[in-house]
């Protein structure tokens, strides 16, 4: 992709819009009802100024807008900041934008892991419920947690140019790099405590969850994390997989397995949206159709 002059709207800013543009119109919104504007995602085309306030711009969105980076939890992590800005009355309609182009830093000689990924895009409008579009879905409770770790790293940034001798082109570990079977090892456990704690602290049984939209990035990983909140297999619409189709989308997975699979539920049905990535990152959004 050729860089962009500077006054041209960026490729990370125009995906984002365009992810955006859907969501507004699916909330029966447009851009001037925007007061908030926060762009989480894995890797940012650039550091200032901030992507989303490029993406305010072209939406004509008012207020303000910050970028987050948490690995593949950046979009669960900003929903909740969001739904903490409305809720104190700092914003009346936030909107949520995931533009995740993980492509770009893939080590294309690491036959482990470059054809795992896929590039996506994804938004959500977060306002009051009582604003909110017939059938939408209410955020009852969030968490977030975070515990560190090296097993999923990029080390990848500016401070590259300060040593010539390892330019960013050459040196795997400035490009994703991943020690698989030790990320296995460590989330499955911490994701299903982690999302069992949170349901435990509302007083809900994992089996009282109609749906789980979990991260995607491994099947098996999926599978086992369901199979130990449940005590037996998922079935398939109870935890939906979209690996097949969009590959692992970093923090826009468990949110495209959402939009996908969400229609069919009616209201008053539970649903916990996961994500668990780099850092590690963990999070978790408790949601009901209303």
């Amino acid at each position: 992709m050729p860089d962009r002059a500077d006054g041209e709207l960026s490729v990370q800013a125009e995906y984002a819009v365009r992810a955006a543009e859907r969501a507004l119109a699916s909330a029966g919104r447009a851009g001037r009802d925007v007061d908030l504007v926060i762009l989480g995602c894995s890797n940012l085309q650039r550091l200032y100024p901030a992507i989303a306030i490029e993406v305010q711009e072209a939406l004509g969105a008012g207020g303000y807008g910050f970028d987050i980076a948490v690995g593949c939890s950046s979009a669960t992590f900003a929903i909740q900041l969001a739904s903490e800005a409305v809720q104190l009355g700092k914003s009346r309609c936030a909107l949520v934008v995931a533009p995740e182009m993980t492509t770009g830093h893939m080590n294309w000689r690491d036959r482990d892991s470059h054809f795992i990924f896929g590039d996506a895009s994804v938004a959500v409008v977060i306002e009051p419920t009582a604003e909110a579009r017939p059938g939408a879905w209410e955020l009852l409770s969030t968490r977030a947690m975070s515990k560190f770790s090296s097993n999923i790293r990029n080390n990848g940034g500016y401070l590259n140019r300060c040593d010539p001798d390892r330019p960013i082109g050459r040196e795997g570990d400035k490009l994703f790099t991943q020690q698989g079977r030790r990320v296995f090892k460590d989330v499955v456990p911490l994701a299903t405590k982690f999302i069992g704690d949170h349901l435990a602290d509302h007083g809900m049984a994992t089996d009282a969850i109609d749906r789980y939209w979990l991260h995607q990035a491994n099947q098996n990983m999926n599978e086992l994390i369901t199979k130990r909140l449940l005590g037996r297999e998922a079935k398939h619409l109870e935890a939906p997989l979209i690996l097949d189709e969009f590959g692992n989308t970093a923090s826009a997975g468990s949110l495209i397995a959402f939009s996908k699979f969400s229609d069919d539920l009616p209201v008053g049905s539970l649903g916990v949206i996961a994500s668990f990535g780099a850092g590690y990152s963990l999070g978790s959004l408790l949601v009901r159709r209303s």
